[in-house]
């Protein structure tokens, strides 16, 4: 193999472990709390993938956390806290931390212009008094 084949195949094989791991968050927080026993199938897989502790299969959760370079219990509390909310406390989480991140890209535009507006730059002496 060349040096673009392995990126390649190294790309493919984080956007599959990306895409299953997507595919487990999903199913998590929509088939909890499900009542059809193929909704309840889904979300018990996708859970019992989760808090395996099994390696041997190649997209395991350990195996796709190790891809992606994610730390596999902070990833398990993370997805369990979420599917344990369902999907509207999921959505006000994200709604808040959205807003948050914006809240500081604000701050930063502001605290770091490139142009300050300097206030001594007029005297007082000419401006008008009404």
């Amino acid at each position: 193999m060349n040096a673009v084949e392995d990126y390649t195949v190294g790309t493919n094989q984080k956007d599959l472990a990306a895409g299953v791991l997507k595919q487990a968050a999903q199913d998590l927080r929509r088939f909890n709390g499900a009542t059809s026993a193929v909704e309840r199938e889904l979300y018990l897989d996708a859970y019992r993938w989760v808090i395996s502790d099994d390696s041997s299969w190649p997209f395991s959760f350990l195996n796709v956390c190790q891809l992606l370079k994610v730390a596999p219990e902070s990833l398990r509390r993370e997805l369990l806290a979420d599917a344990s909310v369902g999907l509207f406390g999921y959505l006000a989480r994200r709604g808040g931390r959205a807003a948050r991140s914006f809240q500081i890209f604000l701050n930063r535009i502001f605290t770091t212009s490139r142009y300050p507006i300097a206030v001594d730059s007029v005297p007082l002496t000419h401006v008008p008094i009404a």
